[in-house]
């Protein structure tokens, strides 16, 4: 039995490490997020494998960091038309790096690629140091030029709706 579990723990960490280098994560931390600042880049992949980014005229970043805040904002943008966040100069980031990996690829991944939006997935919480988070809130960075100009946490979905401009 002891043997079996073994084997098992060891798979588990290699369907991580796997699932990491699948997604082209870099385990490097990212600097803080506050006011005035340059919006620190994060080197990562979407929920179809391609590259993602914030562009020089990304207006909102939407940052869940639980699965509450992920909700809340699939329940607001993924009955919008796709290309919907993109007319609004936004983009959406998912922490999923507390998520079991058996469970990101069997089961968030799939759903995600199936929303009319594109999702940045974090799987390394190492990247997400100094981001600002709140467990059972969206939370709005707001940037000008790439710079950081206010941090909002929403919580409801007339509050996202708003900030979208619904």
């Amino acid at each position: 039995m002891t043997s079996w579990i073994h084997t098992l723990r060891h798979a588990l960490r290699l369907a991580l490490v796997a699932a990491t280098f699948s997604l082209g994560l870099q385990a490097s931390p990212a600097a803080a997020v506050e006011p005035g600042q340059p919006l620190p880049a994060l080197q990562i992949k979407d929920q179809h494998g391609q590259d993602w980014h914030v562009s020089a005229d990304t207006r909102l970043v939407l940052f869940a960091n639980g699965r509450k805040a992920s909700n809340l904002m699939q329940s607001v943008v993924g009955a919008q038309p796709k290309g919907f966040l993109e007319s609004r100069k936004a983009v959406y980031l998912a922490d999923m790096s507390r998520m079991p990996s058996f469970v990101t690829r069997t089961f968030a991944l799939p759903s995600l690629r199936e929303q009319p939006f594109t999702v940045g997935v974090v799987l390394d919480s190492a990247l997400l140091q100094g981001w600002p988070a709140q467990e059972d809130a969206l939370m709005l960075i707001e940037l000008t030029n790439g710079r950081v100009t206010a941090l909002r946490p929403v919580s409801t979905e007339a509050q996202l709706r708003t900030a979208l401009g619904l």
